[in-house]
C-alpha cells in the first residue's frame, strides 16, 4: 500500500509530466490530523477522522519552519499539539498530512502510528519535533 493518497499520487505524475502545478500549490500550511483507522488510498481527511471535543486540525508552515527536509525524508521542525480532548473518547491509530484546515482534504501523505493512543477528556495528543516523518520511497 502507497503511503501516498490516489489524488495525489495523480498530482505528482501530473506536474512530473505535464507540468501541471498542484491546486494547492499556494497553500502556506499544510494540515495534519488524526484518524481512528486506516484512510486508504482513497480515502480524504474526513474519513476515519476524529471527533472527540475541540479536536481540530493542525496547521504545520510548508517551510523550513514547520519541516525539516534532508534526503529523502521530512520531519515536523517543532512539537505539533493537538487541542486537548475536552469530551468523548477515540483510539488514534493514524495520522495524515493533507492540503485542508477542515472538510474533504486530499491526503498527501498517511500512515499508521508506531503504537495507538488512547485519547479522552484532559488528554493532549502531541508528536515532538521529528516524530513525524515521511520518507519518499
Amino acid at each position: 500500500m502507497s503511503a501516498k493518497g490516489n489524488t495525489f499520487e495523480n498530482d505528482v505524475v501530473l506536474l512530473t509530466f505535464n507540468g501541471t502545478a498542484y491546486s494547492w500549490n499556494a497553500n502556506g500550511s499544510l494540515y495534519v490530523s488524526l484518524h481512528t483507522g486506516d484512510l486508504g488510498e482513497a480515502g480524504s481527511q474526513t474519513t476515519s477522522e476524529c471527533a472527540f471535543g475541540s479536536y481540530a486540525r493542525v496547521a504545520v508552515a510548508r517551510n523550513s519552519g514547520g519541516f525539516t527536509v534532508s534526503g529523502d525524508t521530512a520531519s515536523n521542525t517543532a512539537t505539533i499539539s493537538f487541542p486537548e480532548c475536552t469530551s468523548g473518547s477515540e483510539t488514534v491509530t493514524h495520522v495524515a498530512i493533507g492540503t485542508s484546515s477542515s472538510g474533504a482534504g486530499q491526503i498527501i501523505y498517511k500512515g499508521a502510528l508506531t503504537s495507538s493512543r488512547a485519547v479522552s477528556s484532559g488528554i493532549t495528543l502531541q508528536f515532538a519535533a521529528s516524530a513525524l516523518s515521511v520518507t519518499e520511497a
